[in-house]
């Protein structure tokens, strides 16, 4: 475990919340939830059926965790009826959310909804776009937030860069393509997320092929715009941009490739200008370079729910876990 993960975690069990693990018929999530309440990181909420649930686990030790049936659950009337009153709009009806809500997704987001939890994890087995549609559905975005975006938390060992080898990575996991203003929210919205996560100054850069000018061409401008976008709308921030990547993290090519840059070739949260690249640097870096990668963790929704990779393991998810008890703890 790194050194990240275990401030994580120490940050976790010191203000424990309530995560709920939808994915109770996975043998991944029932490990998990072993290993978090052993290590006394977050209480858990399993979301089924408590006989088969139990049987999967067999000898492992989940007795702290708290099993809830929706079908079964007093609450299920309350849930359902929340749902209508909040998708009516879009069509739903009385009967449709009774239906819907039985879904153990859609139950484990509206327990954080009404306060019953602090944050889910799922998608272990589900697809992205089912673990965060009812999030964005329940949930909505937070205040102040236009746009849900993901991000990964890479440490890199032996490194002298970024934060002692910690960066964060954005969007790689979510916007495909985001335009000029949406790449902006993204840097900000990375930026708070870094500062929780990490408990350090972001030092944001928005990278391009490009770096100040060195080419132009529509990709390139969206970079610089996005740029003069987010500046504008939080000046507070070290932002700077458009800068090739070896331009934002290594202060001796800064020197020559971008002299007057408030980053001085020491950024620690990049941002990426589409899907494509983030994704692909992630994972490069993860492959490559041997660093830990942590996401993607979803940023801009009203309560925290985060979304695993399909090939995550069981300590993958404890690790997920651990972030979303510390971002609950705003």
């Amino acid at each position: 475990m790194s050194n990240f993960l275990d401030r994580i975690s120490e940050r976790a069990k010191a203000d424990k919340k309530t995560i709920v693990l939808p994915e109770s018929t996975d043998i991944r999530t029932i490990k998990a939830t072993s290993m978090i309440l052993q290590r006394g990181i977050a209480n858990v909420v399993l979301v089924g059926d408590q006989d088969k649930i139990k049987e999967l686990a067999g000898d492992l030790d989940i007795s702290g965790a708290i099993i809830v049936n929706p079908e079964t659950s007093e609450k299920f009337n309350d849930y359902a009826d929340t749902l209508y009153q909040l998708r009516k709009h879009k069509g739903m009806t009385p009967e449709k959310a009774r239906e819907i809500i039985k879904n153990e997704l859609y139950w484990g987001v509206m327990m954080v909804k009404k306060g019953d939890a602090d944050g889910m994890v799922a998608g272990a087995v589900n697809s992205t776009a089912d673990t965060l549609r009812p999030a964005l559905q329940i949930l909505k975005t937070a205040p102040g937030t236009k746009l849900v975006s993901a991000f990964f938390i890479m440490v890199v060992p032996e490194c002298e860069y970024g934060e002692k080898g910690v960066f964060l990575y954005a969007d790689s996991g979510l916007v495909e393509n985001p335009d000029a203003d949406q790449l902006s929210e993204i840097a900000i919205s990375s930026a708070k997320s870094f500062r929780k996560l990490v408990e350090a100054e972001p030092r944001i850069a928005m990278l391009s092929y490009s770096s100040y000018g060195s080419a132009k061409s529509d990709l390139t401008e969206k970079v610089v715009k996005a740029t003069r976008i987010a500046k504008e709308k939080a000046p507070e921030l070290i932002i700077d941009g458009e800068l090739q990547v070896d331009a934002a993290i290594v202060p001796q090519v800064a020197k020559s490739k971008a002299p007057t840059s408030p980053l001085e070739g020491k950024a620690n949260t990049l941002i990426f200008p589409d899907l494509n690249s983030g994704n692909i640097a992630y994972k490069l870096t993860q492959r490559l370079a041997k660093a830990e990668a942590y996401g993607p963790i979803t940023q801009g929704i009203a309560r925290p729910i985060n979304d695993l990779s399909r090939g995550c393991s069981a300590e993958d998810i404890v690790g997920v876990v651990a972030i979303t008890c510390v971002q609950a703890q705003d």
